[in-house]
């Protein structure tokens, strides 16, 4: 489905500029597991590409040609309050709310939107190189994956990229990042085709733990899913959310190390 392009491991690329990284642990990061507090619905029909949680809401990019939207969505139903569909030609990936506004990758495109948060109205197009999958962004950056193992940092206002991240564990780079979330000063990553989310520092790449997170999907919800894909994180009551591709069910979970 998709061509995966690998990073060189252990390089950093800085404004445009190549640089080694100082030393990664040589022993691999530490796997945790999971429990279920709480689960709500989720629209079957969701390709779920991008997932955030602000202010009382799931807001959710989807994808596929012709079945790309975003969305504002209520957790506890599953209700789409508000949805602005995406022009056919464009397959949609991830999503972020930056302020007041909401922006939108697109996989083989090479071109981002952002809408006004509150109304869904376009206001700016922007354009990158490669792929788009995953967005989220911390303070100053909004922080986007390309199906690599790398990480970019790009200014909000112009999509310039301000640097680079090579993810690495145990001195094996990481790819196939894909849907991300910013969770207490940490970047959480899907990696695609696998039920695992990495934890990531942001200022090294360091792989800091994975969560595995096999058996959420009860054996009867299966059939017709796709791949695990979908973060979110409500910071202000400290709860965890994941979900993916076309699942009935959104989780919230509690991390068990």
């Amino acid at each position: 489905m998709r061509v995966l392009p690998l990073a060189c491991a252990g390089v950093l690329a800085v404004a445009g500029t190549t640089i080694r990284p100082r030393a990664f642990q040589s022993e691999p990061a530490p796997h945790a597991s999971y429990s279920v507090e709480r689960s709500y619905p989720h629209d079957r029909g969701a390709f779920t590409q991008g997932l955030e949680y602000v202010d009382g809401f799931l807001y959710e990019g989807t994808g596929l040609n012709g079945r790309s939207s975003i969305r504002k969505v209520k957790l506890e139903t599953g209700e789409v309050v508000q949805q602005r569909d995406v022009p056919s030609e464009y397959f949609g990936e991830g999503i972020t709310v930056w302020k007041s506004d909401l922006y939108e990758l697109t996989w083989r495109s090479q071109t981002a939107f952002s809408y006004d948060r509150a109304t869904f109205a376009p206001k700016k197009t922007f354009s990158y190189a490669g792929e788009g999958w995953g967005l989220t962004h911390d303070d100053r950056s909004l922080i986007m994956s390309d199906g690599s193992s790398s990480l970019r940092f790009l200014d909000p206002a112009t999509f310039a990229e301000q640097r680079r991240i090579s993810v690495i564990d145990g001195g094996r780079p990481i790819a196939r990042l894909n849907e991300l979330e910013y969770v207490r000063g940490e970047i959480y990553a899907n990696v695609w085709q696998t039920d695992s989310i990495v934890r990531i520092a942001p200022d090294s790449g360091r792989v800091l733990g994975w969560i595995d997170l096999r058996g959420l999907l009860r054996a009867d919800e299966q059939a017709g899913v796709d791949v695990l894909n979908g973060i979110a994180y409500d910071a202000e009551h400290d709860r965890l959310f994941v979900t993916g591709k076309l699942w009935p069910r959104i989780f919230q979970i509690k991390i068990v190390r």
